[in-house]
């Protein structure tokens, strides 16, 4: 069967064959057989970039070669920036010149002139690290439907990782009518999710004002158990190197969430923390 270090892989040789056509999370992500909101979480985390950045880096890699070579060209149909720009689905000469000096460091008619350094991103091979992995702590946990309720904001799978902290201090500072028991993440449209900053609902209690409820299905759950220090390390390593190397259970629904014990006064960073993905046996 395969894994989805494989599927990932899949994904990336398909970007690669279409980086000069109009591509689609979803699309992508069907390649890698996974949603495309869980798909934009594993690429980060095994990439170490979102994928809307890769293909933004190797469509501006892929455009500096060929321009660089037109200057040597005496071809009359050489590449020209306008060109290079409608191929890599620029909207205009000057979107793309701001993109590529953003990259390149250099305007793109100045690309193969002598002495002009050129950046480049290699294509991306998703293999098997050898350096030795930290080990991992996980349960397999079956848990029935529940409802919560909370406060709900929308976030980018690409800022989420330094924008959801921020607006947790934010919440915190204004003093919030929840404990924060759960963070729940919940897809969107593959690209955007909303999260909630949420506690267990019990039915006919009232909902404080400004908060929605959300209800959890019931089924499998994964369990990696974590601090508030260690909470955003562990989601990666979940992410990078557990899910992908699995071949007992794959994903189930778009949506993951976070567990908050209760806070450790005396020191909060080492408040224990729980992070639930779901499952289902492959």
């Amino acid at each position: 069967m395969q894994t989805i270090r494989e599927g990932l892989q899949a994904a990336i040789d398909y970007i690669e064959e279409n980086l000069d056509q109009e591509l689609d999370v979803h699309d992508v992500a069907a390649r890698a057989y996974v949603s495309a909101y869980h798909f934009q979480r594993i690429f980060s985390a095994l990439c170490g970039m979102p994928m809307g950045e890769y293909i933004r880096c190797r469509r501006l890699t892929l455009a500096a070669q060929e321009l660089a070579a037109a200057k040597y060209s005496r071809s009359p149909l050489r590449l020209k920036v306008i060109d290079a720009a409608v191929k890599y689905g620029y909207d205009s000469p000057d979107s793309f010149s701001r993109a590529f000096r953003r990259f390149h460091g250099v305007v793109p008619s100045q690309a193969g002139l002598p002495g002009v350094m050129l950046r480049s991103l290699a294509p991306m091979k998703i293999e098997e690290s050898q350096e030795a992995k930290q080990m991992m702590d996980y349960t397999i946990e079956t848990k029935d439907a529940f409802t919560v309720v909370g406060f709900l904001r929308h976030f980018h799978n690409e800022t989420s990782y330094t924008e959801i902290p921020a607006w947790w201090g934010e919440m915190l500072a204004k003093g919030m009518p929840l404990d924060g028991e759960f963070g729940v993440c919940i897809d969107a449209d593959g690209c955007e999710f909303d999260y909630l900053i949420a506690d267990r609902y019990q039915s006919g209690q009232p909902v404080p004002e400004g908060c929605v409820t959300r209800s959890i299905p019931g089924g499998m759950w994964a369990v990696f158990p974590c601090t508030l220090r260690t909470l955003q390390d562990v989601n990666t390593q979940m992410w990078r190197d557990w899910l992908p190397a699995c071949r007992e259970y794959r994903l189930a629904g778009s949506y993951n969430l976070e567990f908050y014990h209760p806070l450790n006064e005396a020191d909060p960073p080492s408040s224990k923390a729980e992070l639930w993905l779901p499952i289902v046996p492959a």
